[in-house]
């Protein structure tokens, strides 16, 4: 008995009647499709910032290893500036440039000089640059090496999923045209 009311029911106009189900549907998709969309929004901006601070950093190491005059406060202060601009980042950001070389005779990479510009970081110490040797690339005895370090906040445009996080860059060049690069610290 209740097979055949079952049937009847099935075989009704109202069973196969489809109005208003499009509605339906949107509203239910319409959210998700928007989510999708500010999450799709925010792994391409990360994405665009990662690259923006990487091609900075290696712009910023390039220019200074092309240094054949001191560099000074004023010059680093412009270089941090630089790299705000082309980042076009309104969060906190700190540069970090340091001269370091190899030392044959301990088997060791020693500092010449480091000068930080931000405050997410501090300057590069002696201790610091033990930890690093495996990140430089094989070096001869005497050889320098410039460092450029850059930290930056990211916080992504929507809330989707990306959390806020610092994006850093470690880059390293040797000096071009001098042998070394030297810092004038009395400017």
């Amino acid at each position: 008995m209740f097979m055949i009311n079952l049937k009847s029911f099935l075989n009704l106009d109202f069973a196969r009647d489809e109005e208003g189900s499009i509605a339906l549907e949107t509203m239910i998709i319409i959210p998700v499709l928007f989510w999708v969309y500010m999450a799709m929004f925010s792994i391409f901006d990360a994405y665009r910032q990662y690259a923006l601070h990487q091609k900075a950093a290696y712009t910023i190491g390039d220019m200074v290893s092309r240094e054949t005059a001191a560099i000074d406060n004023d010059y680093l202060d412009g270089m941090h500036a630089l790299f705000d601009t082309m980042t076009r980042d309104p969060q906190d950001s700190t540069l970090r440039v340091s001269l370091v070389y190899y030392d044959a005779g301990s088997n060791t990479i020693k500092l010449d000089w480091s000068q930080t510009r931000g405050t997410l970081m501090p300057q590069l110490s002696e201790d610091d640059v033990t930890n690093i040797k495996g990140q430089l690339p094989n070096m001869v005895d005497a050889e320098r090496v410039l460092l450029v370090e850059t930290w930056a906040n990211y916080e992504p445009p929507f809330k989707t999923g990306l959390e806020r996080r610092v994006i850093d860059n470690f880059v390293f060049t040797r000096p071009r045209y001098a042998p070394q690069i030297v810092f004038d610290n009395a400017v």
